[in-house]
């Protein structure tokens, strides 16, 4: 006996990534519905070797339906998430509506698998933002043997974090800067995005933070633990898939490059590539479609007392959202529904 899921906004990026990681992780599925808005309706959304019509999500009964992953914005989840939670499904939200709710927990698995059961509260989960996802899976494991005192980030997010509009407004301007008369002008960014980086992500906050930038630093303090200080800052450039980061941890005790190499060697969901050679790292070309989060330049940071700097790489539509709302739901699962 398997489960009946839904996945609200199956035909946008991070949608049809939850179905093809659905399919691919072979979740016990008894049925599955695709649901988008009525624009959307009848397109065809792939599942394995199944192709399935979408329904609207409006008109949608989510009675007797177990679990819904939820890939829209927080407008419509808004909306449509207590309505699924009320008719008794557990919805596992991508959105940012539900992330600083204390009444619903933000979960990574590898991180805080055990705080699922808050799911009961209010029967919502929260998945928790692309850039927070894969930084503190790399952290995790490093935190419980030498305590993280402070961590300074700096991101390299690609375009694919804005939605398919983004992606496309960077196809378009670079295939422009080499046809006359084809040049796109910016809509989706404050600025060209092609041959460009742009030190903005959501809104500027009166700190001068931008949103994205506070939400690393709220989502992991409640992920991992309050005590930690994070200061972010979050750039987006011209790369269609894949979050990178750079990331400077300052421990309260030491803890040799090593040893930091061979903790993250064993963690879940990390794969190490450290060789210090030419190409001996990963970018994110090469994590596109893998479910690690990547950890590469591995290395002491010798201005700072148990300083540690790594490179951290990550299918931001995956880790950063479609695989970790699909792990949710097997946690959630094993733990809670025990069914398939």
């Amino acid at each position: 006996m398997g489960y009946k899921v839904a996945v609200v906004g199956a035909t946008g990026n991070v949608g049809r990534e939850m179905l093809n990681i659905l399919a691919e992780r072979e979740f016990p599925v008894d049925e599955i519905a695709v649901l988008a808005s009525r624009r959307s309706l009848g397109t065809e959304c792939s599942f394995g070797d199944r192709t399935l019509k979408t329904q609207d999500l409006e008109q949608f009964d989510f009675t007797g339906w177990d679990i819904a992953l939820f890939a829209i914005g927080s407008d419509a989840t808004k909306e449509y998430a207590p309505r699924a939670a009320r008719a008794g499904c557990v919805v596992i939200d991508n959105s940012s509506l539900y992330r600083y709710d204390p009444d619903v927990p933000l979960i990574v698995p590898e991180v805080n698998a055990d705080a699922v059961m808050g799911y009961a509260k209010k029967n919502i989960i929260a998945n928790p933002n692309c850039s927070t996802a894969q930084m503190v899976v790399a952290l995790k494991p490093l935190h419980d043997r030498a305590r993280i005192k402070r961590v300074v980030v700096s991101t390299y997010q690609s375009v694919s974090g804005s939605g398919k509009e983004a992606m496309d407004e960077l196809w378009n301007q670079t295939k422009g800067m080499y046809v006359p008369g084809q040049e796109v002008a910016p809509s989706v960014y404050p600025k060209q995005i092609a041959f460009n980086v742009i030190p903005q992500i959501d809104v500027f906050l009166d700190s001068g933070e931008t949103k994205e930038e506070w939400k690393m630093v709220a989502e992991t303090k409640t992920i991992m633990d309050p005590a930690i200080k994070v200061t972010a800052t979050c750039v987006r450039v011209p790369v269609f898939v894949g979050h990178s980061e750079a990331i400077n941890i300052e421990f309260e005790d030491f803890l040799d490059e090593d040893e930091a190499r061979d903790i993250l060697r064993e963690a879940p969901g990390v794969m190490v590539i450290d060789k210090r050679e030419p190409g001996g790292y990963v970018t994110p070309v090469e994590c596109v479609g893998d479910y690690a989060t990547f950890v590469s330049r591995i290395r002491q940071d010798s201005t700072i007392e148990n300083g540690l700097n790594l490179w951290c790489v990550s299918d931001n539509l995956r880790k950063g959202a479609a695989l970790n709302a699909v792990q949710i739901a097997e946690v959630l699962g094993q733990r809670a529904l025990k069914k398939g």
